[in-house]
């Protein structure tokens, strides 16, 4: 008997990395499973990956439309929403004199306009006993050079955990951080390319920062994600991964 037996949960970003694994955590457990991604091919690669009972949609959630359509899709099934992973962000990272508006915009739509919306749409779909798990980083509190605007808008997704899981607690509907560090995705290894020396230099290079001596595996992260899922007591925690990084700085 799986931990998300007959429930339905939604991963937004559910195609890759962190998103990926914690989707095929949460069917594993038993869970129906929504993901969503930009990308068609790639969304049928991780669906084919899951297996059992998944449901594809395609769309970019810092488009509301996209939120929409992803929403009513769920309502069409009639499913209601018990876990809602809004793990659907990402960013680019630069110097304070080499942000543009563009870079900023893209940003913030991504990691926190997206967010915001998703959740607020899912909500009539929620019922008491939910569980809403945010995707923030420990980027938000770390001050990481040329992570200004990308940690910037991560400590807005920390913030928004902290007011939710108060304005939501009377409904029953518990909300909780992420906070994955240095964990091993396609993204993070993205600047050394296919070269397979560079990667695991760069790996060697990064894992020098963490005390564990080592990147994150994104099955450890889904971990993570499946304990905020149904611990029933846990609202307003911000559960940081990281192997012990951002204790050092």
């Amino acid at each position: 008997m799986g931990q998300l037996d007959l429930r339905t949960a939604v991963v937004t970003g559910g195609s890759s990395g962190i998103g990926l694994a914690t989707a095929q955590r949460f069917a594993d457990e038993g869970a129906h499973v929504y993901i969503t991604g930009r990308r068609g091919p790639e969304l049928a690669a991780a669906a084919a990956k899951i297996g059992g009972r998944v449901t594809t949609v395609r769309a970019d959630t810092a488009e509301i439309a996209d939120i929409d359509r992803l929403m009513e899709t769920v309502e069409a099934a009639g499913d209601r929403i018990d876990v809602l992973f809004a793990n659907a962000g990402g960013g680019s990272f630069r110097a304070l004199e080499d942000v543009t508006p563009q870079h900023f915009d893209q940003i913030f739509a991504a990691n926190v306009r997206g967010l915001l919306f998703t959740v607020q749409k899912a909500l009539p779909l929620m019922s008491r006993g939910s569980s809403i798990i945010l995707n923030g980083s420990t980027a938000a509190f770390t001050g990481t050079p040329t992570f200004g605007v990308y940690g910037a808008s991560k400590a807005a997704v920390h913030s928004l955990g902290r007011v939710w899981s108060n304005e939501l607690a009377p409904r029953g509907i518990r909300v909780n951080v992420l906070a994955p560090g240095l964990i091993e995705t396609p993204g993070l290894l993205a600047d050394a390319g296919s070269d397979e020396g560079a990667r695991t230099e760069l790996r060697t290079t990064l894992s020098e920062f963490v005390p564990l001596g080592r990147l994150g595996e994104v099955d450890e992260a889904a971990d993570a994600a499946l304990f905020l899922a149904h611990a029933g007591f846990v609202t307003g925690a911000e559960l940081v991964v990281d192997g012990g990084e951002s204790r050092r700085r």
